[in-house]
């Protein structure tokens, strides 16, 4: 199939069948479509959260609430926000570019320069709101990946964030739970993913100039 058969074919599935998992390959090839979605200037501003053990499944589904495909789906994938986007961290960044690109850190002065410039023109408010934006990128990016392979997932904003962060550990993590996915296969009786797609047309979708 082209992808756009298998974005017509994925749903937001809520009912997902608890005796399929994915493969340790398949899990592997998600990741790396996230780590290669792109982001504001490259930063990668986040981590995600890969939880397929049932006990914290089961916890994260009392604060999801009570949402199946939490403890149903074969993997959930949390999106969560660094919480210090400081002068270090942007360094940390250049001294990575310098390493992959094999190139000297002194000719990326201008680019760090825009980085830390960024970075310090932005309240950490304004920067955490700037992070959950990007966490969205990568979502997008695992939901489309995941169609390519025939692998269904379902983003999720139904849950208290507070309650992921505390039961994940994630504020002494120095992040914040941003957007959550179920991954797995649909039960065969999930309702949603029979239904016709609706999408309003291009027309009005769309404004050429």
């Amino acid at each position: 199939m082209s992808l756009i058969e298998k974005l017509q074919w994925r749903a937001a599935v809520k009912k997902f069948d608890p005796t399929k998992k994915i493969t340790a390959q398949q899990l592997d090839n998600l990741l790396s479509a996230v780590q290669l979605a792109p982001s504001s200037l490259g930063l990668q501003s986040f981590k995600v959260i890969v939880v397929q053990d049932a006990e914290t499944k089961e916890k994260l589904r009392a604060a999801g609430y009570n949402q199946p495909q939490i403890t149903d789906s074969a993997a959930l994938f949390v999106f969560a926000s660094l919480t210090k986007l400081d002068e270090d961290f942007g360094k940390r960044y250049i001294d990575l570019v310098a390493a992959t690109r094999s190139v000297e850190r002194e000719s990326l002065e201008g680019f760090e320069q825009m980085i830390l410039g960024t970075l310090n023109s932005r309240t950490d408010e304004q920067k955490i709101a700037w992070s959950h934006k990007q966490t969205y990128i990568a979502l997008g990016v695992l939901l489309s990946a995941a169609a390519d392979m025939g692998i269904d997932a379902g983003p999720m904003e139904g849950f208290d964030p507070d309650k992921f962060d505390e039961i994940l550990g994630l504020k002494e993590k120095g992040l914040t739970t941003s957007v959550i996915a179920a991954v797995g296969y649909r039960a065969h009786d999930d309702v949603y993913s029979k239904m016709i797609k609706v999408r309003r047309p291009k027309e009005e979708l769309f404004i050429h100039i």
